[in-house]
């Protein structure tokens, strides 16, 4: 079987030429709005068909699915073909659930086997959580395509019965000396350095799991990414929304990315057509802020970018201790177009003015 799509219709006379509104979270953004005037351009044919590579959670193969959506939207070609065939493919991350990322090799342990499919051919594309790639790919794969942006926040989410304790800061609510229960030493770190009553242990597995051990008094609370409770209609369980500068992001957080081969020219203009281009200036800069730090995978590092009213853009980087006994935090602004040379910028300056310690593998 094969495929070959046209390039999408021009606007009436007049008209602008939007391409139609994309799919939507459960309670929230759309996971893929290309640029405005983005048309997908015509292909050769192609056997069918294609094969994508994703992890088996629920929430991966929700956002592979809603990816795939997002294609058969701008290739209508496509929908009346079985143009698309899933490979689950059992991660080194998923497999290790009682120790910490850092402690078995980083986040990048969350894409090793599927990076393997795709460099032998098992697979055409992979579907992935951008914030668990690793910032240097491996040779012959790229990062073909930013998806849009969810809300990149953290969620604070409270055991049921634990009554919040008062106030109005982003940790307030956490009643003093609460066992939270995290995998993250961003999270840690800063959750630690502006409370450092609380306790914190390690709590693995995908976000279900983790709510149910909550559920079931392992822990007071945990921090989630607001992203991955929306597109599982599970937001109702977050106690409080934490601000992205109270509560730095992780690089990419909330944005979906897909790899290739670098030589597949076909599926590069293909996933051109559907790629936005604000998660691509903001994952640019995020991912730049990452490389210039270089930290160990024991390095507490956060990154977040955004596009401000009038067009600039506006990175916030943090690099700390894991007790959060150190914690420093800058921004920096420019052009969208720069978005790579704010990222290394802003890494150069907080690694400047940071124990060098922090740094050593």
């Amino acid at each position: 079987m094969s495929f070959a799509h046209p390039a999408l219709p021009s606007a009436p006379a007049g008209a602008a030429a939007h391409p139609p509104a994309a799919p939507h979270a459960p309670g929230g953004g759309a996971i893929g709005a290309a640029a405005p005037h983005a048309a997908v351009k015509p292909h050769a044919r192609r056997s069918l068909p294609l094969r994508v590579g994703t992890r088996g959670s629920p929430l991966a193969l929700w956002q592979t699915r809603t990816f795939l959506d997002r294609i058969l939207h701008f290739c209508p070609v496509l929908r009346n073909a079985k143009a698309f065939e899933e490979h689950v493919i059992t991660t080194s991350g998923d497999r290790i659930q009682d120790r910490r990322l850092a402690d078995i090799g980083g986040k990048g342990l969350f894409a090793k086997e599927i990076h393997e499919a795709l460099l032998d051919r098992r697979i055409d594309f992979a579907v992935h959580s951008l914030k668990d790639l690793e910032t240097e790919m491996p040779p012959g794969i790229v990062l073909a395509c930013t998806m849009t942006r969810e809300d990149a926040r953290d969620a604070l989410v409270l055991r049921e019965g634990l009554a919040p304790a008062a106030g109005d800061g982003p940790f307030d609510a956490i009643p003093a000396g609460a066992l939270i229960g995290t995998a993250s030493l961003r999270r840690q770190a800063q959750l630690l350095h502006a409370r450092p009553d609380l306790r914190v242990e390690i709590i693995r597995g995908n976000v279900n799991s983790r709510l149910a051990k909550l559920a079931g008094g392992a822990y007071d609370g945990t921090l989630l990414a607001l992203a991955g409770l929306r597109r599982l209609g599970l937001e109702g369980h977050a106690t409080r929304l934490l601000d992205a500068e109270a509560m730095v992001p992780a690089a990419g957080q909330g944005i979906v990315g897909i790899t290739v081969r670098a030589g597949d020219e076909e599926l590069h203009e293909l996933l051109a057509g559907i790629e936005d281009r604000v998660a691509r200036a903001v994952s640019r800069a995020e991912r730049a802020l990452l490389a210039a730090l270089d930290g160990s995978c024991r390095t507490p590092i956060g990154g977040h970018a955004r596009l401000l009213p009038d067009g600039t853009l506006f990175l916030t980087g943090l690099v700390a201790r894991p007790d959060g006994s150190f914690l420093l935090k800058r921004g920096l602004g420019g052009a969208a177009s720069e978005a790579e040379r704010l990222g290394r910028a802003l890494g150069d300056s907080l690694r400047a003015d940071s124990p060098a310690d922090l740094f050593i593998a």
